[in-house]
């Protein structure tokens, strides 16, 4: 696949049927667009694909061979076959959702697609207390498009959690909660009480902002002065809320 071949229109085929598609584009988005269901907890298509849950796995061949592959982050290929939920693709996704239930055991939404696929427990040891699986999609939100960069993957093997530099409050975050939007397990958590917002997770502070019309807290400050900065407006264009506006 070439530079030049990027983006123009080609043909693939999914399960014996043939499909148009982008080449370069994620053949998960793809097989969503044309109507498959495959799952996924690690993808939103406003970021950069990373493959860490490995849910979405598929069957991918040219020719004589095949093999598997996240489909995040594998791109559309001109003549490429997609095999979907083989015998190959389930059995790997069923161990999957083992180590998932193992990680984060308290992950409801891992629980629900681990039923689907008749996986009710693991032989793995199971971490307590964790709903976090891992996948990154708040850090990379965080720094792909919010730009604060406040959290991160902090150890490694067992050890390894995403969080805050020293588990301390990182004043680079300005408690957006885009974060907290897309995380696939609710595990992060946000709130909102007597003027504050907090992230709970990244154990962050900020006071929110009044309308200067209705009187109602809208927003923290520090984001609403972040945004300003980022788009070149007066801090005063955010004086009042969105209803107000």
């Amino acid at each position: 696949m070439s530079e030049l071949e990027m983006g123009k229109p080609t043909s693939f085929r999914v399960n014996g049927h043939e499909h148009q598609g982008v080449v370069g584009e994620s053949l998960l988005l793809a097989l969503r667009r044309l109507g498959y269901e495959v799952p996924s907890l690690c993808y939103h298509e406003a970021v950069s694909p990373y493959g860490a849950c490995r849910l979405c796995l598929v069957e991918v061949g040219k020719g004589k061979r095949r093999k598997l592959t996240t489909s995040c982050n594998y791109p559309v290929q001109p003549g490429i076959e997609v095999f979907l939920d083989t015998e190959k693709v389930i059995a790997q996704r069923k161990v999957i959702l083992q180590l998932l239930l193992a990680q984060a055991p308290e992950a409801q939404r891992v629980k629900e697609l681990a039923a689907e696929y008749g996986v009710t427990d693991t032989p793995f040891e199971k971490k307590a207390g964790n709903a976090c699986i891992l996948c990154g999609l708040c850090a990379r939100v965080c720094r792909e498009i919010v730009r604060a960069d406040a959290i991160a993957f902090s150890s490694r093997g067992t050890t390894k959690e995403m969080e805050t530099p020293y588990r301390e409050a990182n004043e680079a975050c300005i408690g957006c909660g885009a974060c907290v939007f897309v995380c696939p397990t609710d595990c992060i958590g946000l709130k909102e009480e007597n003027g504050i917002r907090e992230i709970v997770r990244w154990h962050r502070k900020l006071p929110l902002k009044k309308c200067a019309a209705c009187g109602r807290p809208f927003a923290p400050t520090f984001q609403l002065n972040a945004f300003a900065s980022q788009i070149g407006v007066e801090r005063t264009h955010f004086d009042k809320c969105p209803d107000c506006r």
